[in-house]
């Protein structure tokens, strides 16, 4: 039983990652803007939480795959946007290979998505 909730826990990692990198990777976002915008893309099926988001935004600026810069607009507060950098692209591209044939295959089993 264990095991299981470790592999459920690093799919769930893994799919996080990919929603905040296919994101930014269409231009530079706020942590706020990216937790809105894969809401709304998602029709709500995926949401993230301050507590969840950040750790992850800090993790992937820590490795390299984004890089944040602070903006201060006049009248409003200063912001970290987050940019794709290109060691992110290529993850990102791994990413979505590994997805790709974890579901695909999921489904070849289930008979899902047809």
């Amino acid at each position: 039983m264990k095991s299981t909730q470790l592999e459920i826990a690093a799919l769930a990692k893994v799919c996080n990652e990919a929603l905040i990198l296919s994101l930014v990777k269409g231009g530079p976002h706020h942590g706020y803007q990216i937790a809105l915008e894969i809401e709304e893309k998602s029709g709500g099926m995926f949401q993230f939480n301050h507590g969840t988001l950040y750790p992850i935004l800090h993790k992937l600026e820590k490795k390299g795959f984004i890089r944040g810069t602070w903006h201060h607009a006049e009248g409003e507060r200063k912001r970290k946007y987050y940019a794709l950098t290109l060691r992110g692209k290529k993850y990102l591209k791994e990413l979505n290979v590994d997805l790709t044939t974890f579901f695909d295959t999921l489904f070849s089993i289930t008979g899902g998505k047809k």
